[in-house]
């Protein structure tokens, strides 16, 4: 009885061991298989859409000729617990990477990001069509009018212009419009505050939104950054004395279909937006600014200047003058002879 027990035991350990050599033997195998370099010569994108499976990236991957066996790759990544928690996105295949490293950055959502640069000065229909035209946003508020926009983002009511800080913003492919906005929105409101917190003291402005609008017109009519200060001390001193602003861009973005001439018949036209014939600043904003122009307007050089016209050679810079005698001359000199 003792030698059959012994005998049956020795086959179980026979038995047991064959086990143990084949198992160890396949997770030698599927874990080299999972560890070798893929056999890229360039980088390769793939990406991963929403409600896949790892089934899914086992065919894309066997597709590309870059999995050799499916059931090893999925069995590698239910043992592991990735199978479950890989993300959906964009993902780059770079020579020398492995299965594994693949499924490890899918899991850790390592998605392609890709920039999407929004320009101070854009108007916020010209924001709205960059962010369109890039082929990786995913479109929902096509068709839209502002003000279904603006209900789409949480917003409603508010008027959309200056609204989203001009910035460039790393997304990853099919970042829907709505929450690039919210995000330009919250970014915008953010710094505004920020700003009009550490404001000084006695400026004309009764709120952070007076305070985008003018830095509007300082973004549109300072093409050298270091002129801004300077001309919105100017706009400051204008409305101090009550005078119309009496500046172009706010004429132009109340003409509809504007062709690129302003045309003195323009400046004569009375719009809610023509600063030459309404005092205080425009309705809203008028364009995009930066944080540079919004510092500037909330800290604006101590100038008596209260003229300023464009030298009209290219550069951007302008003459600035403290009377409407010194500023004729200045225009005759670098504007009307020149035409």
């Amino acid at each position: 009885m003792r030698k059959l027990f012994s005998s049956h035991r020795g086959k179980i350990f026979v038995v047991f061991s064959a086990l143990l050599a084949v198992t160890l033997y396949y997770s030698s195998k599927i874990y080299s298989e999972m560890h070798a370099e893929l056999s890229l010569s360039q980088t390769e994108a793939i990406v991963f859409p929403r409600g896949s499976s790892i089934r899914t990236l086992a065919n894309q991957l066997s597709e590309k000729g870059l999995l050799q066996n499916k059931k090893h790759f999925l069995l590698w990544g239910k043992l592991n617990r990735q199978s479950t928690r890989l993300q959906a996105g964009e993902y780059l295949i770079t020579p020398g990477m492995t299965l594994a490293g693949l499924l490890d950055a899918m899991v850790a959502g390592d998605v392609v990001q890709h920039n999407i640069t929004i320009i101070e000065g854009y108007t916020f229909r010209q924001m709205l069509e960059t962010i369109h035209q890039n082929p990786i946003v995913s479109k929902q508020l096509s068709g839209l009018s502002d003000a279904e926009i603006m209900e789409k983002i949480g917003h409603k009511g508010e008027h959309p212009e200056g609204r989203f800080y001009p910035d460039t913003y790393y997304v990853s492919r099919g970042v829907t419009d709505v929450d690039l906005l919210k995000r330009a929105y919250n970014t915008m409101a953010k710094i505004l505050e920020e700003e009009w917190q550490q404001r000084e003291e006695g400026l004309p402005l009764k709120s952070s939104y007076e305070a985008l609008i003018l830095a509007s017109i300082v973004e549109k009519e300072s093409a050298i950054a270091e002129e801004r200060p300077l001309i919105a001390g100017l706009f400051i001193n204008r409305l101090r004395k009550k005078m119309r602003l009496q500046t172009d861009p706010t004429v132009i973005y109340g003409i509809e279909n504007y062709d690129g001439n302003i045309r003195f018949r323009d400046l004569r036209k009375d719009t809610p937006y023509n600063t030459y014939t309404r005092r205080g600043l425009p309705p809203t904003p008028i364009a995009l600014p930066g944080r540079e122009a919004i510092h500037a307007t909330l800290h604006p050089d101590k100038t008596k200047y209260l003229y300023f016209v464009a030298y009209g050679d290219g550069s951007g810079r302008h003459v600035f003058s403290t009377n409407l005698k010194d500023h004729e001359k200045a225009v005759d000199k670098y504007q009307r002879k020149k035409r």
